[in-house]
């Protein structure tokens, strides 16, 4: 007889349905790595960057035409829109880093509006 070829590996997870779409659920005796930036900052920065490239190219030419287009307000894009103005090395923490700031997405998009040395120490602590 020869040995077998194939190998099984058994990772004990379980599936479980989480609104309507199914989500892995690791065993209860591991804990997630929890470290990273939030999405949801990655998301509003990748945002504001896209706002800035339609504005500086000129295929839009105000905030109020981004407002309309994204079905938000004009308030909210001026806002997010400091997003894309942070100091690199706020952006190099965070996003190559992987380094979580220490502030909300509100407050960082306030911490642009600082210079660039103040914001790393507003951002992350």
């Amino acid at each position: 007889m020869s040995t077998p070829t194939t190998m099984r590996v058994f990772i004990p997870l379980t599936i479980r349905k989480r609104n309507g779409r199914p989500k892995i659920v690791p065993p209860a005796d591991v804990v997630p790595d929890t470290g990273g930036v939030d999405p949801h900052v990655l998301k509003a920065i990748a945002r504001a960057w896209g706002w800035r490239r339609k504005l500086e190219s000129g295929q839009v030419a105000t905030i109020q035409d981004i407002a309309d287009s994204e079905g938000i307000s004009d308030r909210y894009v001026g806002r997010m829109l400091r997003l894309a103005y942070l100091a690199p090395a706020v952006l190099e923490k965070m996003l190559i880093a992987r380094v979580p700031p220490a502030v909300s997405v509100k407050e960082l998009a306030a911490a642009a509006t600082l210079p660039w040395a103040d914001q790393v120490i507003i951002v992350f602590g």
